[in-house]
């Protein structure tokens, strides 16, 4: 039955773990391909016809097959195309001793027959023949293996990002959270640094709140970048800092009024201002500005007759704001003006006192808003209505800011101020305008 001058080549490493099955109706061509296959590692099976090569591959994987062509029953093109609906996967040669060509392309195409070997066969060739077809099957499992193994550790990895950026968002939300909590924190401490400030201030509460309100409305009306806005507003809350250290005497009484040497202690409140603060590394530039923020566009202020651009910028604006509520609080002269004269003294000092763009900046704020409507109208807590809204600073007799300006009444607040206004025996002055918009 076969043809063979040469020894069979010893197994190979890739020839373990696959299984051969051989089918043919004649025992003695099973018995010579079993010969030939199993020296070279090869798990051989063998099946006598079609149906019992069926029952093999329902019973196992199979990783090649061998079929005769011309068998009883079912012949190697019906079996082999069986064969491929139920392992797609193993390889199948036709075993065939005939020269019919034409059956022999038809099983090819209906089985998805790799080759076809003719009786008698040469065992080399033969040998040679699954070998390849081994190989290519060896081939096609790994890289379904590798493939199935890339998938996996793909979704894995898949799986690992989508965790890993939700850790990241998480934890990024969370420090942008502890970030943002750290910077109201710091807010509201220079809030209430200033707020202990004004409590040796008396009528004059407040003052330093509405400033850095102002200050920061004219920072944004020029475009400043945030961080410059925020310089700028937290000078204002802090430009009378250097106070604290001066007699009560002489922060009640107008500058207009002071004497020589009395005027010469008071000048030296912001260079005390920006020495105190300089140890903190976040209010630098906020302390440059309270330096500057009594200098003069006409070099004619203090503490360094700076003039004109030399200025710096938040200085300008802090020196607008400051001398605008300062008219209204009679803290430059004994008379109080009223907004709008206030408003006039700003706009004639205009490249005198203050810097034109300033100045232009601030009248284009009061311009949109009216001056009367910003200072606001005092009203009893009896004539208080929710929606209301603080014009100013609400401050107890005690000196203590109850609550700021801007905030809008509600009915709770309300009562509460009235609750307090019985137990202390005293009237509340408030003022309020209307919401924006009414």
């Amino acid at each position: 039955m076969t043809a063979s001058t040469t020894p069979p080549s010893p197994p190979s490493a890739e020839a373990s773990g696959f299984t051969i099955l051989c089918v043919d109706d004649e025992p003695n061509i099973l018995s010579a391909l079993r010969r030939l296959f199993r020296p070279q590692g090869y798990t051989v099976r063998v099946a006598g016809g079609g149906a019992e090569g069926l029952t093999v591959i329902d019973a196992e994987r199979i990783d090649l097959i061998i079929s005769d062509m011309r068998m009883p029953g079912m012949d190697g093109a019906a079996f082999l195309a069986e064969a491929c609906k139920r392992q797609p996967d193993a390889v199948r040669l036709l075993l065939t001793g005939y020269a019919d060509m034409e059956s022999t392309i038809a099983a090819i195409n209906a089985g998805h027959i790799a080759r076809y070997i003719s009786k008698p066969w040469n065992d080399q060739d033969v040998l040679l023949t699954v070998r390849e077809a081994l190989e290519r099957r060896a081939l096609q499992r790994e890289k379904t293996r590798l493939e199935a193994l890339t998938k996996a550790q793909n979704e894995e990895l898949r799986s690992l990002n989508a965790s890993l950026e939700q850790k990241v968002e998480a934890r990024t939300a969370e420090l942008r959270g502890a970030h943002e909590k750290l910077k109201q924190n710091f807010l509201t401490s220079i809030r209430v640094f200033s707020n202990l400030i004004e409590l040796r201030e008396g009528a004059v509460c407040g003052h330093s709140r509405r400033v850095a309100d102002l200050a920061r409305k004219i920072a944004v009306r020029l475009g400043l970048k945030p961080t410059e806005v925020q310089d700028v507003m937290l000078a204002g809350l802090l430009h009378d800092v250097g106070k604290i250290g001066l007699p009560d005497e002489l922060l009640s009484k107008p500058v207009s009024h002071m004497s020589g040497d009395e005027l010469g202690q008071w000048r030296k409140h912001p260079t005390s201002g920006q020495n105190a603060l300089m140890g903190l590394e976040n209010l630098r530039q906020a302390a440059a500005y309270i330096r500057a923020h009594h200098e003069r566009w006409d070099g004619q202020g203090f503490p360094d007759r700076l003039s004109g651009l030399t200025i710096p910028y938040g200085a300008r604006i802090i020196a607008v704001a400051n001398d605008f509520d300062g008219l209204q609080i009679g803290v430059l002269s004994p008379r109080r003006l009223k907004p709008e004269e206030a408003v006039t003294f700003i706009q004639q000092n205009r490249g005198k006192r203050y810097c034109p763009q300033v100045v232009d900046a601030f009248l284009e704020i009061m311009g949109t808003s009216d001056p009367v409507a910003l200072a606001g109208h005092e009203i009893g807590t009896n004539a208080l209505r929710p929606g209301m809204v603080l014009a100013r600073d609400l401050v107890g007799k005690d000196g203590v800011m109850l609550l700021a300006a801007d905030f809008v009444l509600d009915e709770n607040l309300i009562r509460q101020l009235r609750e307090l206004e019985a137990s202390e025996g005293s009237r509340l002055t408030v003022a309020i305008r209307p919401p924006q918009g009414a």
